[in-house]
């Protein structure tokens, strides 16, 4: 996912490069970011808890 992530952000800044404008495309990239994390977070959770 971080590399599709990363992906998006070089297309992001070549776009900007060409003069167009890139706001909604750089909000959608922050809230993919934040559920990557969120994920991330819950994976972490998920490993450290005691299996049953």
């Amino acid at each position: 996912m971080r590399g599709q992530l990363r992906a998006q952000e070089r297309e992001i800044q070549m776009l900007q490069r060409a003069g167009v404008a890139t706001a909604s495309a750089e909000l959608l990239l922050s809230r993919m970011r934040a559920k990557i994390d969120d994920l991330c977070l819950e994976r972490d959770a998920l490993r450290r808890a005691p299996t049953a």
